[in-house]
C-alpha cells in the first residue's frame, strides 16, 4: 500500500481496525450501552459479561435435585449422578456440576446469584440469530443494528465519539477481548470501545514487543503501518499505562495458556485495579454446542461440558480472588449468558440438542446471593421437543443491571431497552439505592392457577397481584408464546381471565406470571 493512500484511508476510517504490535483495537463509536455505562460517571461500577458461546446446557449446570427422578428419565445417558452433584448452601434441592468447585466456594461464600429459566417468547434455535437476540435485546421476529449496552451508552454519552477523550473519560468506553466487535456493543452511528485480539498481543503491546517484520518492500510498509497506526490510537497509551500500574497479581488463576478465559480475566482485573475507568468488559468461552460427546461414556460428570465448566469455574474463582487482592472487588460485577440453552431430554450420540431457557450466573461482592427463581419443573415423559419453561425474560435481566448497577432510572429504562421490562433483585440495594426490591418469597403460595385442569376447548385463569406490573402468558413446551392474557398495571387483588383453545393441539402448555419480581410458571393440560 502506498503511504500517500494509506494516509488517506486512515484518516477517512473511524470504524476500522488498527493495529498496534499484533494488537488489534477495534473503535466501539456507536455502542449505545457502552456510551450509557461509561457516562455514569457518580459511580465506578464495572460489568463484565461472560458469553458462553454455542448454547449452554443449563440442565447439567444447575442441576434441579428434586427434580432428579424425572432427569433420569429425559437423560439417563448424561445425568450426572446425584451423589456427585456439588450442594449450595441453604439450598438443598439445587447444586452444581461437580467440576464447578470454585463457583460453588463462591456461592457458599455469598458471592454468587442464579437467576433460573432465562429465555424471551418464541425462542429462535439458530446460533447466529439467537446470539443477535441476546445482544441487540430484540424480540424473536425483530431485527436491531444496535446493541443493548450500545443503547444505554448512547442514552449516556450521544456526541460519542466527538469531544473523546478528555479530562472526565480519558479511557475506552468498553473493552472487548476478542478480534470482532459485539453487535452488544454497538450504537446507532459508531462503535463505542476497542478490541483486543487475544491475551498474546495484550502483553505484547504493553511490553512493547513487535513481531518482527521481513527486510523486504513488503516488511517496511509493515513497520510503517505500525508507527501510524501506534500514533493513531489515542486510547493505547491509557491501557499501557493501566496495565503498567499493576505489577503483582493473585496466584490463583490458571496456568496462561490452558484456560482461555482466565487469561482475558486476568487482563480485566488488571486494568480495573490499573485505575482504566472503562466501564462494561466482554470476554467468551466457546465450545457450548454439545450436540455430541458432551460426557465420557464410562463417567457423566467428566467429557467435554465438563471440562468447560470446569475452565468457568476455575477462572471465575481466580478473578474474584484477583479482585480481592488487588482492592477492587467492590466495583466489579460480572455475568454469564448464552444464547440459549439445552433440550430436556438427551440425544443418543451421549449429547444435547439447542433449547430455550437456562441459568445465568452473576458473581461479585454487591449481588443479591441465593437462586432467583424455582427448579424448573420437568416432565415425566419429556419428548425430544420439549424445553424448560421461561421464568424470567432475559431483557428483565438487563434492565435490572442497568437500573441497580449503572443506576439508570426506571423512567429511560424503556428507551434504552425499547419496552417495558419487569425488575428483579439481582444486585444489592445498596449499590445505587435506587429503591427496595422483594425477594421472591411467596414460593410456596399459588400465585396463578386454572380451572377446570385439564380442559378441552377453555378455562378460567385466575391470579393474584401484589401491586404493579403484572404480565401473565401462555407458552407450549417448546416456548413458544401462543397468547397475552394480561400485560399492565393491576393493583393489589386477585383477578380472573378466561382462556380459549384456539385449535391447539393436545398436551401440556405452562401459565407464566410475572408481578415486578415476583414470578410463577404453572402446567395447564388440554386433552380431547
Amino acid at each position: 500500500m502506498k503511504r500517500r493512500r494509506f494516509i488517506s484511508a486512515l484518516s477517512a476510517a473511524t470504524v476500522v481496525p488498527a493495529v498496534l504490535d499484533g494488537f488489534s483495537l477495534k473503535t466501539f463509536a456507536a455502542s449505545p450501552l457502552l456510551q450509557a455505562l461509561a457516562a455514569a460517571t457518580d459511580n465506578d461500577h464495572v460489568l463484565v459479561l461472560i458469553q458462553l458461546s454455542g448454547g449452554n446446557d443449563g440442565l447439567n449446570t444447575v442441576i434441579p435435585l428434586d427434580q432428579y427422578s424425572q432427569l433420569s428419565t429425559a437423560r439417563n445417558n448424561i445425568l450426572i449422578p446425584s451423589s456427585q452433584v456439588l450442594t449450595l448452601s441453604g439450598s438443598p434441592l439445587t447444586g452444581l456440576h461437580p467440576s464447578m468447585t470454585g463457583l460453588q466456594q463462591l456461592y457458599n461464600n455469598g458471592k454468587v446469584n442464579i437467576v433460573q429459566g432465562v429465555s424471551y417468547p418464541s425462542p429462535n434455535f439458530s446460533h447466529f440469530r439467537a446470539t443477535d437476540i441476546w445482544l441487540t435485546a430484540s424480540d424473536s421476529a425483530q431485527t436491531l443494528t444496535t446493541g443493548w449496552a450500545g443503547r444505554y451508552l448512547d442514552y449516556e454519552y450521544p456526541n460519542y465519539p466527538a469531544g473523546y477523550p478528555n479530562s472526565t473519560m480519558p479511557d475506552p468506553l468498553a473493552l472487548e477481548i476478542g478480534s470482532v466487535v459485539s453487535l452488544g456493543l454497538q450504537g446507532p452511528a459508531v462503535s463505542m470501545g476497542m478490541s483486543i485480539t487475544d491475551p498474546t498481543n495484550f502483553y505484547n503491546l504493553i511490553n512493547g514487543i513487535q513481531d518482527p517484520a521481513p527486510n523486504t518492500n513488503y516488511g517496511r510498509e509493515l513497520t510503517y503501518v505500525r508507527e501510524v497506526s501506534q500514533q493513531s490510537q489515542a486510547y493505547a497509551s491509557v491501557i499501557i499505562a493501566a496495565a503498567n500500574a499493576i505489577t503483582s497479581q493473585s496466584p490463583s488463576y490458571p496456568t496462561a495458556g490452558t484456560n482461555s478465559l482466565a487469561d482475558q480475566l486476568k487482563i480485566v482485573a488488571r486494568l480495573v485495579a490499573g485505575g482504566l475507568k472503562t466501564k462494561i468488559y466482554m470476554v467468551s468461552l466457546g465450545g457450548f454446542d454439545t450436540h455430541s460427546n458432551q460426557v465420557d461414556f464410562a463417567n457423566q460428570a467428566t467429557g467435554n461440558h465438563a471440562d468447560l465448566l470446569s475452565k468457568l469455574s476455575q477462572a471465575v474463582s481466580a478473578f474474584q480472588d484477583d479482585l480481592n487482592y488487588l482492592n477492587v472487588s467492590g466495583r466489579v460485577v460480572g455475568m454469564t449468558f448464552s444464547e440459549f440453552g439445552r433440550r430436556i431430554i438427551s440425544n443418543g450420540s451421549y449429547g444435547t440438542d439447542h433449547g430455550a431457557g437456562a441459568p445465568m450466573l452473576f458473581f461479585g461482592d454487591a449481588v443479591q446471593s441465593g437462586i432467583l427463581g424455582a427448579n424448573p419443573t420437568i416432565p415425566a415423559n419429556a419428548n425430544v421437543n420439549d424445553n424448560i419453561a421461561m421464568q424470567y425474560d432475559f431483557r428483565s435481566v438487563y434492565s435490572s443491571v442497568l437500573n441497580e448497577w449503572f443506576c439508570v432510572p426506571t423512567t429511560d429504562l424503556s428507551q434504552i431497552m425499547l419496552q417495558n421490562f419487569q425488575l428483579l433483585p439481582i444486585i444489592q440495594t445498596t449499590a445505587c439505592d435506587v429503591g427496595v426490591h422483594e425477594l421472591n418469597q411467596k414460593a410456596g403460595e399459588s400465585l396463578v392457577w386454572n380451572y377446570p385442569n385439564p380442559f378441552t376447548a377453555s378455562t378460567y385463569v385466575t391470579f393474584k397481584s401484589t401491586g404493579g406490573h403484572v404480565l401473565l402468558q401462555v407458552f407450549s413446551t417448546e416456548g413458544k408464546l401462543i397468547k397475552t392474557l394480561a400485560d399492565g398495571e393491576y393493583p393489589a387483588g386477585t383477578y380472573d381471565a378466561w382462556y380459549e383453545n384456539e385449535g391447539h393441539a393436545a398436551g401440556t402448555y405452562y401459565l407464566r406470571l410475572q408481578n415486578e419480581a415476583l414470578q410463577q410458571v404453572k402446567n395447564m393440560i388440554v386433552v380431547r
